[in-house]
């Protein structure tokens, strides 16, 4: 299956209703202007990387809002946000006009848990409209975990499960809510730690129509390789850490530029240059004196 460079409009192609009325009851989606909506001056995040900002902005030129901002409305026609400024300004990078976002008023807690809880309940949600529920749960109203367990009626681990499917690349995220793979595949993808090797396991996953068993064996694969990787690295770095020990070590016992030549392997030579007769036979003397 070859990969598209845009997978859709993101979240916005996955509202049947797109004509609906624009703000409607709370746990609704709607599309807000970006012009329409402030920052809270009270949001705790001191700074955003840009690169990684430049990042989720490139992501959402191709694939669009994956999780929608939580806003309220402070008067007509003017949001402030709530969650979702990283979003928010990398959306204003990619040049999106609009922007889909959850509405809420300043006084009605209470009833957005409630609707919250009464979505997850539904039997058509994907695995990410859950996730989001439970992520908005605790942010927005201040759950833990071992809180929100008691509210759902789930297991801590089976919330952190779903939870952790929010770290996966937006690309992946976007299949599970179209429904490309399942939640096993996804939770098996989780294991993998690089962004780009997880996105590679993904596209594998549809080109090939890998069971979820299959998948846990080349991610375990995978793994291995990463580990062996990351031993044989660290082993070159201190193998290098020692080369360059021993080779100030030597400059200075020679007084002269000592230089090592080591291929990957290892193996390599001692080189001790000299620029005249003389130098030479003062280099020689000290191997003399060595050997006395």
């Amino acid at each position: 299956m070859a990969r598209k460079n845009a997978l859709g409009r993101g979240l916005g192609a996955l509202i049947d209703d797109a004509d609906r009325e624009k703000y409607e009851k709370i746990g609704s989606i709607n599309e807000i202007d970006i012009g329409m909506i402030e920052v809270n001056p009270f949001q705790p995040r001191a700074k955003i990387h840009e690169e990684s900002l430049n990042e989720l902005a490139s992501s959402i030129r191709q694939l669009g809002i994956i999780q929608p901002l939580t806003i309220r409305q402070i008067r007509e026609n003017k949001f402030q946000l709530i969650t979702g400024e990283r979003r928010l300004k990398a959306a204003i990078i990619a040049g999106l006009k609009t922007i889909p976002a959850y509405i809420r008023t300043a006084d009605d807690q209470a009833m957005l848990e409630l609707a919250l809880v009464e979505n997850i309940q539904r039997e058509d949600l994907d695995a990410i409209e859950v996730a989001i529920s439970y992520q908005r749960l605790i942010e927005e109203c201040n759950l833990t975990q071992e809180n929100l367990s008691d509210r759902v009626g789930k297991k801590r681990s089976t919330i952190s499960n779903y939870l952790r499917l929010l770290r996966l690349p937006a690309e992946i995220q976007l299949g599970i809510r179209e429904k490309k793979i399942g939640m096993g595949h996804a939770r098996t993808l989780i294991n993998i730690d690089n962004p780009k090797i997880q996105i590679d396991a993904y596209y594998r996953i549809l080109e090939e129509e890998l069971s979820v068993r299959r998948v846990e064996d080349i991610v375990r694969e995978l793994n291995r390789k990463a580990d062996r990787d990351q031993s044989m690295a660290e082993r070159k770095r201190k193998l290098n850490n020692d080369f360059v020990t021993l080779q100030e070590h030597l400059k200075k016992f020679f007084n002269t530029d000592v230089q090592f030549r080591v291929n990957e392997k290892g193996r390599g030579k001692i080189v001790i240059p000299f620029e005249t007769t003389e130098e030479m036979e003062r280099i020689i003397g000290i191997f003399d004196k060595l050997n006395a």
